[in-house]
């Protein structure tokens, strides 16, 4: 569904106390005109990661001269987040997530660029594509359900890996790619640093779910082999699935336009899955361009889908750790992610690539 207009509350959010920023930067008490230690540590993470969507950006062989673009890219963050050091209260701030992230867009956009990451995202898409196949049979093949759905979770995690907005993941990346089964292997052991993975697996069995709305993340193994199989457990259950992505690209998230043609390429000519109807799967434009989600600001057609939505399911840091950990929703909730940012970790008092499954049963 196409995004138009102004953008509205997601219905089944509470608003009372909603801020969309997990964690606090500043306090009422801190000097409006000072950077408080948390603003400069966030500061110095966006920095660190210049130079690899500067690298991105000189390669955009879609854009004339991107070298030189991306060179004044790199010059103009960089001197934003300078000034944001100095005065915090510069550029719209004081700083947080969001705002750090904005500024970034809005500086590529300026430059001439629209979506840096655009190659690396259908390679990476075509390279999933391959092999969904297996990734479905092999969860299909376990019989014991509980077992079944914790496979799925983990793969949500395994997938998630994949997020060139994290420095050092890019620079991994880059390296040697990443393996889809080796990742679900290798994921920190339990208990994660918030783990209510038996809390809902148990309330999996229990419970249909009727409308799921998920928040995706990343392209690539993030939304097609991890969300993907996922949302097809849930449309063989009967659920009606909507994807919610963003209107525009941001990093290597993936994009409503992105996603259709992704599902049209998995979709037999019977409109099904790997033999699972899937016309109760929609794709929906969230309204939003960032990593980030603010729930106050998402588009009228999301807003109406999900007005009946009994599970919200917040995937990835961006949306399900650093902006809406904390969210209250009428209805239950899910957020699963994977720690990549160190300050993150800190903040939780995890673990580096630690998982959070933070799961809410509403009860009127």
């Amino acid at each position: 569904m196409e995004s138009s207009g102004e953008l509205v509350v997601l219905p089944m959010l509470v608003e009372s106390n909603y801020r969309a920023c997990t964690i606090p930067y500043r306090f009422p008490s801190d000097n409006p005109k000072k950077a408080t230690p948390t603003e400069l540590s966030w500061i110095n993470l966006f920095a660190n990661s210049i130079p690899s969507f500067r690298k991105r950006a000189e390669s955009d062989d879609s854009v004339s001269d991107a070298p030189a673009r991306a060179q004044k890219f790199a010059q103009r963050y960089a001197e934003i987040l300078d000034d944001l050091k100095k005065d915090p209260e510069s550029h719209g701030g004081p700083p947080d997530c969001i705002l750090l992230c904005q500024l970034r867009e809005q500086v590529l956009r300026e430059v001439g660029f629209k979506d840096i990451f655009k190659k690396v995202k259908d390679e990476e898409n075509a390279k999933a594509i391959s092999l969904f196949e297996d990734v479905v049979r092999h969860n299909d093949a376990v019989q014991d359900e509980s077992a079944r759905i914790e496979n799925l979770v983990r793969g949500m995690f395994a997938g998630n890996i994949f997020d060139l907005g994290s420095a050092q993941l890019a620079e991994l990346f880059a390296k040697d790619g990443m393996s889809f089964q080796a990742s679900c292997q290798n994921l920190l052991p339990q208990p994660w640093v918030i783990d209510d993975l038996d809390k809902f697996v148990s309330k999996w069995g229990r419970q249909s779910w009727r409308k799921v709305i998920i928040f995706v993340d990343n392209s690539g193994a993030d939304i097609i082999l991890g969300i993907l199989p996922f949302a097809r457990e849930l449309l063989r259950l009967g659920a009606q699935v909507v994807l919610a992505a963003n209107d525009l690209p941001s990093i290597n998230d993936v994009t409503y336009t992105e996603l259709i043609e992704i599902i049209a390429k998995l979709k037999d000519e019977n409109g099904k899955l790997l033999g699972v109807d899937a016309s109760n799967l929609l794709i929906a434009n969230s309204g939003n361009d960032l990593p980030v989600i603010d729930l106050t600001r998402v588009s009228q057609e999301l807003a109406y889908l999900a007005s009946d939505a009994d599970l919200v399911v917040l995937e990835g840091m961006g949306r399900g750790i650093e902006t809406n950990l904390y969210a209250q929703f009428r209805c239950d909730s899910l957020n699963v992610a994977m720690v990549k940012h160190q300050e993150v970790a800190q903040f939780l008092g995890g673990r580096l690539y630690d998982c959070v499954i933070k799961y809410h049963e509403f009860s009127n």
